[in-house]
């Protein structure tokens, strides 16, 4: 018989949501949101950043920064790219922005992983949807925020390639050089395809990905060359 660790035990264990309706559950998600979600580092960097006339990119917003966005920014929608969650910080953004009047949609992306084609299909298509302004947010700020914030310019404001990447880079805490570098072999997949061509004459975006995009193969490639990532993954402690 496999005696599990602690730690796995709890990883186990399903996660129960707070109550929000009694003042021990708000409390509850409160210390979920500060401690383990590492809420006190966030109330001092924002990582907030307008990336055009419509759209913000930031870390994970405390209730009382989505309230600040409502006001000061008119936001009208927030993109979650953590997805749904029980935990507190999830909980608390989302009844902010209940209070706030502002649309708070779940959109699932992965920071260590090829993103599918259905997603990328599925990014264009919310960028067209949504109300804006609009903040789109994960954790850090930093990679799934980047790769989104790369689709968005690339997709919805029809910026050249080589201005759209810049949106994964260190400027916003994107590291390159963990498992997180997945997104940058992503992009540089497409450059790569369209080596020898003035930029103007590439293949556009969505016919590749439709045509010609190998999500596993481009996976495959990056980490069989991967090295040190890992430990810069282990040591910065991020999702």
């Amino acid at each position: 018989m496999v005696k599990l660790t602690p730690k796995a035990k709890r990883k186990k264990r399903k996660h129960i949501a707070a109550d929000l309706s009694t003042r021990e559950g708000r409390a509850r998600a409160r210390r979920e949101m500060v401690w383990q979600d590492h809420g006190f580092l966030r109330a001092i960097y924002q990582n907030l950043h307008q990336i055009s006339p419509d759209m913000y990119r930031s870390n994970q917003p405390s209730p009382a920064k989505v309230m600040k966005y409502a006001r000061e920014l008119g936001l009208r929608t927030i993109l979650n790219l953590r997805g749904e969650s029980t935990k507190g910080y999830y909980l608390l953004e989302k009844e902010a922005c209940e209070q706030a009047g502002i649309t708070l949609i779940d959109f699932q992306v992965f920071s260590r992983d090829t993103p599918t084609r259905e997603a990328i299909f599925a990014a264009r298509d919310l960028f067209e949807t949504i109300e804006y302004p609009a903040l789109m947010h994960c954790k850090s700020g930093a990679d799934r925020a980047g790769l989104m914030a790369v689709l968005y310019m690339l997709l919805k404001e029809k910026v050249p390639f080589h201005q759209a990447t810049e949106q994964l880079s260190f400027k916003y805490l994107h590291i390159k050089h963990g498992k997180t570098g997945m997104l940058d072999a992503f992009f540089q997949a497409y450059a790569d395809f369209n080596e020898g061509r003035p930029e103007d004459e590439w293949k556009p975006f969505l016919d590749w990905i439709a045509e010609d995009y190998d999500r596993l193969q481009v996976k495959e490639d990056f980490l069989r060359d991967f090295g040190k990532g890992v430990q810069v993954d282990k040591i910065l402690q991020r999702e």
